[in-house]
């Protein structure tokens, strides 16, 4: 994967242990709101920007051509980008 940034995760200001890789930050933000977090906020390495996502989830019919372990039902992410802060 070429250009692949990494985000950290922020809690109160303060950066958390939680790190993640995409190549934009949306991508980040969609693997933070998989995991239930609603009001995303990520570091970007290297920078002095902070990404401001609020994010949700829903539970969505399964794919039909998913595999047989996936139950009917899955979470389906979803980001809606607020703005960047600079730091």
């Amino acid at each position: 994967m070429a250009g692949k940034k990494y985000f950290v995760l922020q809690k109160g200001g303060k950066d958390t242990g939680t790190v993640f890789s995409a190549a934009q930050p949306r991508g980040a933000a969609l693997k933070a709101a998989s995991r239930g977090n609603t009001s995303i906020k990520l570091r970007e390495r290297g920078t002095k920007n902070v990404h401001v996502f609020k994010g949700w989830r829903e539970k969505v019919a399964a794919p039909k051509n998913g595999p047989s372990w996936l139950g009917d039902k899955v979470w389906k992410p979803n980001v809606k980008k607020l703005g960047i802060e600079k730091l």
